[in-house]
């Protein structure tokens, strides 16, 4: 999670929502990323499909199994999905969010029995730093 945080530091110095996520598959790295919306024009540029895209190429499958992404911030419904597609079993994220996340706080989306697969999930690793981040990050954007 230490160095999802730092990708989200480095987010956050491109003038991004800082978020950050890395992807690991037997004690390994597979992929990092960071939030690029912005800066891409691409609304689908999450932490998360940063990391799914890199480790589809990496791994040469679409298909993500047995491994874990750390992010900084819950996921979304639209990075849910994607990590339910990609079979993606166990997220550790960081900061709740409380308007849009899709692991526990408003959607339980990963593990909604409903799906064909359900991802395992550990949250609040790290809370306090990934929050306070994002409430800086956005307590700035606010005085512009």
């Amino acid at each position: 999670m230490r160095k999802a945080l730092q990708l989200a530091q480095h987010a956050e110095s491109l003038g991004e929502v800082p978020v950050g996520a890395v992807l690991i598959k037997d004690n390994q790295l597979v992929a990092d990323g960071w939030n690029r919306p912005i800066s891409s024009h691409d609304p689908t540029a999450h932490a998360e499909i940063v990391v799914l895209r890199k480790a589809g190429h990496e791994l040469q499958n679409y298909r993500i199994v047995d491994t874990v992404l750390y992010v900084t911030l819950e996921p979304c419904v639209m990075c849910a999905g994607a990590l339910i597609h990609a079979r993606v079993k166990r997220v550790v994220y960081g900061a709740s969010d409380p308007k849009a996340g899709a692991g526990e706080s408003v959607f339980n989306i990963l593990q909604d029995d409903r799906f064909n697969h359900r991802i395992e999930v550990t949250s609040g690793v790290l809370a306090q730093e990934c929050s306070q981040l994002l409430s800086q990050f956005f307590q700035a954007r606010r005085k512009k």
